[in-house]
């Protein structure tokens, strides 16, 4: 599957619009992490924990919008958007969402 923040992809000419596909994740770091991530929010420096999180809920939710796709016979998607939000204090959602396409 090719997935691509563009409206066109080099070489390729699209056939056939699809629909918006779309993917969400909403994560919560435990306990443990948000104590170290508060540590480092007062002396400075990456906040790890929380970047693990925003890894993992990217990843799943661009998945789930891939599997979408897939079920719709897409070759591939394109305009692809992430958006965030924080749910609550160490949660986030992340959205994907792009326009599935067939090629010629």
């Amino acid at each position: 599957m090719i997935i691509v923040n563009t409206q066109e992809i080099t070489g390729k000419k699209i056939k056939e619009t699809l629909t918006v596909v779309k993917g969400s994740s909403v994560r919560a770091k435990w306990f443990g992490k948000d104590i170290m991530s508060a540590l480092r929010h007062i002396v400075g420096g990456e906040l790890k924990e929380y970047k693990e999180l925003l890894d993992e809920a990217r990843d799943a939710a661009t998945e789930r919008m891939v599997q979408e796709a897939e079920t719709l016979g897409a070759d591939a998607i394109v305009n692809v958007h992430f958006m965030t939000a924080a749910i609550s204090q160490g949660a986030a959602e992340i959205l994907v969402y792009g326009t599935a396409v067939k090629f010629k």
